[in-house]
């Protein structure tokens, strides 16, 4: 995405869902982090994995559920989640919901 400084943003209006699908569309992405959109569809995940940073998801609009070190959180629209570094976690949308990941390197 181009310069977004100056522009003012509605995060959830950024892309819509597609059938099956998980969107995603890179915002901000500096050596000390990114912010990240995504939209997924009902029923999309990712899978466990696991990443040496900090995250933090901020959900949009849906329900999604999001699995950290084995406990499942379930999270709707103006709620958020950190993701502590080395920890193992997965993400599940309960019914299409959109998201903002925001993670910081350092």
């Amino acid at each position: 995405m181009e310069n977004l400084s100056a522009q003012v943003i509605k995060p959830a209006t950024l892309a819509d869902y597609q059938e099956g699908s998980i969107i995603s569309r890179v915002l901000l992405k500096q050596e000390q982090g990114s912010v990240t959109f995504f939209a997924f569809d009902q029923g999309q995940e990712l899978s466990e994995h696991t990443v040496p940073f900090d995250a933090l998801v901020q959900v949009l609009e849906g329900r999604a559920e999001v699995i950290i070190a084995g406990h499942a959180h379930q999270l709707q629209a103006g709620e958020m989640i950190i993701m502590p570094a080395g920890q193992p976690h997965a993400l599940k949308a309960l019914e299409s919901f959109k998201m903002l990941l925001t993670m910081i390197r350092g």
